[in-house]
C-alpha cells in the first residue's frame, strides 16, 4: 500500500462517536506465546493455517494478561491492537467448528473475555458490549501512548476510544450472543447462557421499535444516543439469537421477539429483483441503495428451510456482485500472474469512483476487488442451499479464498510479531470501496479468516 497508513475502518466502525454516521444516511453500515515466523509447511491444510492465524492474533500480547481477545487486523491496517466484538464472536464460532480440545479451550477463553467486558465496562452495567477493545499497547498517530492490554489495571475492559469504537451496535451484540449461546450449548456452562440473555435483554430494551417497518433499530453511538437506522443485517442476526434463546431458556417471549425481527427481514424482500434491501433510515421508507452482499446470504443461513422462498437472493449475489480481480485491473494491487474471483461488498462497490481515494490517506479503489469475507458467506450459503451446481460454485469460491491465503498479505505482523507464512485471509484482494463510507484492504483479517473456516467446515453460525 502507498501513502500514510491511516485507519482502515471496519463497517462496524460506523457508530463510534465523532465518525459522522448521520452523514452516511444508511442503515447497514488457548494459551501460550504467539507462533513464531517461518514456513507454514508443517501446519498442513489450508484450514489448519487459517486456525494458526487466529491463534497468533489471539496470543500476540503475552505480557498483558491471560484474559484476552483476538486482534482483528494485522498491524499494517493501521488499527493497532483493535479487537472488534464482531470479529471475536466469529473467532469463537470458527474455533468451535474445528471440534478439537485445543480449539474449544480457545473458544472458551474468548467467551470468558467477552463476559469480562460485559461485566467490567468502565461506564455501564447493563449487559452491553462495545464495538471494539484494545488488546495491547501502542502509540497512536498523535503520539499519545495506549499502554494497556485488554484488562486495565483497575480491572475494566480497555474500550477502543482512540478510534471512537465506543458505541454498541445491535448486530455486534447479536453476534456476541450467538457465540455465547453456542458456547453454552457446547460446554453447558450457565455463565455463557446468562451472558447471551443479558445481550438479548439489552437489545430488546434499546432496539425494539414500533415504527411502521418494525424490527429492531441499529443501537447507540458513543454518547449513548440511539441511532435512527434499522438494518436488515442486524435483524437477520436476531432471528438466530432470539431463536436460540427461546430453545435454551424455554421462555417463549424470545419467540415473539424472533418473529418481530424476522418480519422486518421479510419486509425488505424485493420479489421483482430477487434480493433484500439494506434496511431503513427512518422506520418508514425502505432504503433501496446500495444493496450489500450480506443481506442476501445471511437470511438464507438464518431462516433455513423457512427462507426457501428467498433463496434467489443467493443467485442475485452470485451474479450481481460477481468480480474478477487481476493485475491488469485499474487500481488492482494483485501481483502479476494472479487472479481472484468472488463477490464485492455491495452494488455501490461496482461503480466506485476509481479516480478518488476511498478515504483520506488511503488508495483509490478497484471496482473488481474481491471481498473475501463476503465470498465465504456466499460459499457457505450455497452449501447450505444445496441446489444443483451449488457445491461446485462453493468449491470454486473457497479455492479462490485459499489461494488468497497462500499468496496475499505476506510479511504482515500482529503485535509486532511476524505471522506464520501463508496463514490468514486478507479482507480484500485489492482496495475496495463499500459504498457505506469506508473500505476494505489487503490486510489479513480475523473476520475473513473465521468466515472462510466456517465455509470450509460447512458450519452455519446462523443455523438453529
Amino acid at each position: 500500500m502507498t501513502g500514510r497508513q491511516g485507519p482502515a475502518f471496519s463497517r462496524r466502525s460506523l457508530i463510534g462517536a465523532g465518525l459522522g454516521i448521520s452523514a452516511l444516511g444508511l442503515a447497514a453500515a488457548g494459551t501460550g506465546q504467539a507462533m513464531a515466523a517461518g514456513s507454514a509447511g508443517g501446519l498442513g491444510s489450508a484450514p489448519a493455517r487459517g486456525r494458526a492465524f487466529l491463534a497468533a492474533a489471539m496470543d500476540a500480547y503475552p505480557d498483558h494478561g491471560s484474559i484476552r481477545l483476538t486482534q482483528s487486523y494485522t498491524d499494517q491496517a493501521g488499527l493497532f491492537s483493535t479487537a472488534f466484538t464482531y470479529d471475536n464472536a466469529l473467532a469463537i464460532l470458527a474455533h468451535l467448528a474445528a471440534r478439537t480440545a485445543g480449539a474449544l479451550t480457545r473458544a472458551t477463553a474468548l467467551g470468558d473475555a467477552l463476559l469480562h467486558a460485559q461485566s467490567h465496562d468502565p461506564a455501564y452495567d447493563d449487559g452491553r458490549l462495545r464495538q471494539a477493545y484494545n488488546v495491547g499497547p501502542y502509540t497512536f498517530y498523535d503520539g499519545s501512548r495506549q499502554p494497556d492490554g485488554f484488562v486495565r489495571a483497575d480491572g475494566t475492559a480497555n474500550v477502543g476510544t482512540q478510534f471512537g469504537f465506543t458505541g454498541t451496535a445491535v448486530g455486534d451484540m447479536a453476534w456476541a450472543g450467538i457465540a455465547l449461546s453456542a458456547l453454552a450449548r457446547r460446554t453447558r456452562a450457565r455463565r455463557f447462557l446468562a451472558g447471551a440473555v443479558r445481550i438479548g435483554e439489552w437489545i430488546e430494551r434499546t432496539g425494539r421499535t414500533d415504527e411502521p417497518l418494525g424490527g429492531y433499530k441499529f443501537g447507540v453511538d458513543g454518547a449513548n444516543q440511539k441511532l435512527p437506522f434499522t438494518s436488515t443485517e442486524h435483524n437477520t442476526d436476531l432471528v438466530c439469537l432470539f431463536g436460540r434463546l427461546a430453545r435454551l431458556t424455554g421462555d417463549r417471549v424470545w419467540l415473539e421477539r424472533r418473529g418481530r425481527a424476522e418480519a422486518f427481514v421479510r419486509r425488505m424482500w424485493e420479489p421483482s429483483g430477487g434480493f433484500f434491501y439494506t434496511g431503513t433510515n427512518d422506520g418508514v421508507t425502505v432504503n433501496k441503495s446500495p444493496i450489500p452482499e450480506d443481506t442476501q446470504t445471511w437470511p438464507r443461513l438464518a431462516l433455513g428451510s423457512g427462507g426457501r422462498g428467498y433463496s434467489r437472493s443467493l443467485d442475485w449475489a452470485a451474479a450481481g456482485l460477481a468480480v474478477l480481480d487481476h493485475a491488469g485491473r485499474r487500481n488492482s494491487t494483485v501481483p502479476a500472474g494472479q487472479s481472484y474471483e468472488g463477490v464485492t461488498f455491495s452494488s455501490a462497490s461496482l461503480v466506485a469512483n476509481e479516480d478518488a481515494p476511498i478515504a483520506e490517506g488511503q488508495p483509490r479503489p478497484d471496482r473488481n476487488g474481491v471481498w473475501f469475507e463476503g465470498t465465504a458467506h456466499l460459499a457457505l450459503a450455497l452449501r447450505d442451499r444445496r441446489d444443483r451446481g451449488d457445491e461446485a460454485r462453493a468449491r470454486r469460491l473457497i479455492a479462490s479464498i485459499e489461494q488468497a491465503q497462500d499468496l496475499l498479505g505476506g510479511g504482515q505482523t500482529v503485535g509486532g510479531r511476524a505471522l506464520p507464512e501463508r496463514c490468514g485471509v486478507v479482507s480484500a484482494s485489492s482496495p475496495l470501496d463499500t459504498g457505506f463510507g469506508f473500505g476494505y484492504y489487503p490486510y489479513r483479517h480475523t473476520g475473513a479468516t473465521a468466515w472462510y473456516l466456517l465455509a470450509a467446515a460447512r458450519s452455519n453460525p446462523l443455523g438453529a
